[in-house]
């Protein structure tokens, strides 16, 4: 049975077809623009679009990036590790979980999440499983997130690690996880990778029962 469907509206993809697909189109040029010596640098490639022969190269400016995790740890009685940090380019002291940088491409993603938690909050756990992994914001970056469900929460100190910066400011909290899910979705809580772990284990949770 064929369905009805207004002229003009996308098709419908099946089971399976709703999905990402590797691909990359060829660049005739690639420049580096900036190099910060930390983290991040900005290059400035000329990509070609595959059979657009009538069509001139076009530019795209792609900001470099190895990477980061991010920690969801919920203890025994269901509550969530939380830290409160100012961030200069937003102009507020954010609610966010445990984060952090892979220190180089290709770094072990869970062992950044072991070594993150460890630093920013002295606590480490025995349960780790993988949440999601999102591109954070592709239309200019390449920095992809991989977020971790933390349990078997034990605390055990920074192992030395000395926080210095905007980590010198931290202030931890423990929130039960549905209040969490009520302030994401009523605004109070605005960073994006905070937003979409809880979101993900809140659905998780509902198709699991």
């Amino acid at each position: 049975m064929t369905e009805d469907r207004p002229q003009g509206l996308p098709p419908v993809l099946g089971q399976h077809l709703a999905q990402d697909l590797a691909d990359s189109w060829p660049v005739l040029e690639s420049t580096e623009v900036f190099r910060s010596g930390w983290v991040v640098a900005l290059r400035a490639d000329l990509v070609d679009r595959p059979g657009a022969d009538d069509e001139a190269p076009f530019r795209r400016y792609v900001v470099e990036h190895p990477g980061a995790v991010v920690v969801l740890a919920i203890d025994a009685q269901d509550r969530v590790l939380v830290q409160r940090q100012y961030r200069h380019a937003t102009g507020h002291r954010l609610i966010e979980l445990p984060a952090g940088v892979r220190d180089h491409p290709g770094e072990d993603p869970v062992e950044v999440a072991r070594r993150e938690l460890l630093e920013e909050a002295g606590v480490s756990a025995t349960e780790w499983t993988p949440l999601l992994s999102t591109f954070s914001s592709p239309g200019y970056t390449e920095e992809r997130l991989h977020f971790f469900l933390a349990r078997g929460l034990t605390s055990t100190g920074r192992d030395g690690f000395e926080p210095e910066h905007e980590e010198a400011e931290l202030e931890t909290f423990w929130v039960p996880f549905e209040e969490l899910v009520e302030r994401v979705l009523d605004g109070s809580i605005a960073d994006g990778p905070t937003v979409q772990a809880v979101l993900a284990h809140a659905a998780a949770r509902r198709r699991t029962g």
